[in-house]
C-alpha cells in the first residue's frame, strides 16, 4: 500500500485519522501514546459491514429458523417464528433490536460453540447479500479494512465491540477483518459444560447472558480489555456511549461515526432505520467531539473488488 487509506477521500475524516495516528505513535509528540494503551474499538454492522436489509446474524437465523420449522410445522405459526419464517420486516423490527437478537441467539441453543461456528462457516461460503448480490464476507467495507490494517502497522490493537453474537462474529472476525477472536467482544448467551462421548464441550443455552449495546458496551469493554480505548467508531447511538467514553479519557482521543447517506453505492439510512437509528448522536456529534464520516463524501471507494 503506498498511499495510506487509499480508499478514503481526502478530506477532515482522513485527516483526522493520520494526524490522530501521527500524533500518537511519534515520541517525540506531546501526544505520544505508548503501543500497549493504543487500544482501538469498532462496532460491527454498519460500522465494518453492511447491515441493511437486516443484519447478517439476522439473515442467518432465517435458515435455522426454517430448518426447525421443518422438523416441528407448528413453530410456523407461534411468533417469532411466523415472522422470521414469513420475512415479515414489519413484525420483526417491532420486536426491536434486542427481541430479534435474542431470537437469533435461541434458534441456536443447544448447540456446541464449535459446533455453531462451524455452521457459520459453511453459512458464509455460499450465502449472498440479498441487494448486493455478493457473499457476506465481502459485504465489509473497504475503508475500514484499510483502517485495521494501518492501525495494526502502526502498533494499534484492534477490536470489535459489538451487539452481534460473540461467538458468530469470533467464526470470521479473524480471516475477514485481522481480529483475533480473543479480541471480539459481543453479545452472549448463557453455555453450560457438557460432557459427550468423554469430551467435554461448552453448550449454547436459550438464555441472554448480556447484551451489548448502549451501556454494556463500555461495561464490557472494561471487562474484557481493561483499558479504556483511544480510538472508537461506531454508526449508530447503541454506539454514542462507546464513543464518548473513548473520547471522556485523558490525553489524545478519537471517535468516528458512519453516516450512511449514500443511496448508490449502499444503502442511505440514519433516522428510519430502527434496528440501529442514527438520530441523538449524528445531531450532537460536533457537541460530543465526534468526528462524522459522511459514505459519500469519505469513501472513494465502499466495497472490495468483487471476487
Amino acid at each position: 500500500m503506498t498511499q495510506a487509506l487509499p480508499s478514503w477521500t481526502d478530506g477532515p475524516a482522513r485527516r483526522a485519522i493520520l494526524d490522530f495516528v501521527a500524533a500518537t505513535t511519534d515520541e517525540t509528540s506531546s501526544d505520544f501514546v505508548p503501543a500497549p494503551e493504543r487500544i482501538a474499538v469498532f462496532d460491527n454492522d454498519g460500522t465494518l459491514w453492511c447491515e441493511q436489509p437486516l443484519q447478517v446474524q439476522v439473515l442467518f437465523a432465517f435458515e435455522r429458523a426454517a430448518a426447525m420449522a421443518a422438523a416441528d410445522p407448528s413453530l410456523a405459526q407461534r411468533q417469532p417464528f411466523k415472522a422470521f419464517l414469513d420475512h415479515d420486516r414489519a413484525a420483526i423490527h417491532a420486536l426491536g433490536k434486542q427481541g430479534i437478537f435474542e431470537f437469533a441467539f435461541a434458534v441456536h441453543a443447544g448447540m456446541s460453540i464449535e459446533a455453531f461456528q462451524d455452521e457459520v462457516r459453511q453459512w458464509l461460503t455460499t450465502a449472498r447479500h440479498p441487494k448486493l448480490d455478493r457473499p457476506y464476507p465481502q459485504v465489509v467495507y473497504q475503508p475500514q479494512l484499510e483502517l485495521l490494517a494501518y492501525l495494526r502497522a502502526h502498533d494499534f490493537k484492534t477490536f470489535i465491540v459489538s451487539g452481534g453474537g460473540i461467538d458468530f462474529m469470533r467464526a470470521f472476525a479473524e480471516p475477514v477483518y485481522g481480529v483475533p477472536p480473543e479480541q471480539v467482544i459481543g453479545s452472549s448467551v448463557k453455555t453450560e459444560l457438557q460432557e459427550t462421548g468423554g469430551r467435554l464441550a461448552l453448550m449454547k443455552l436459550a438464555q441472554l447472558d448480556t447484551f451489548d449495546d448502549r451501556a454494556v458496551k463500555p461495561a464490557n469493554i472494561g471487562l474484557h480489555i481493561g483499558r479504556r480505548p483511544i480510538l472508537a467508531f461506531g454508526n449508530s447511538d447503541g454506539d454514542q456511549a462507546m464513543l464518548r467514553y473513548t473520547l471522556d479519557g485523558p490525553g489524545p482521543r478519537l471517535a468516528l461515526l458512519v453516516h450512511h447517506d449514500d443511496n448508490e453505492r449502499e444503502t442511505a439510512y440514519d433516522r428510519d432505520f430502527k434496528l440501529s437509528p442514527l438520530i441523538e448522536t449524528l445531531d450532537r456529534a460536533a457537541e460530543f467531539g465526534i468526528q462524522v464520516v459522511s459514505v459519500k463524501r469519505d469513501w472513494a471507494q465502499v466495497f472490495p473488488p468483487p471476487r
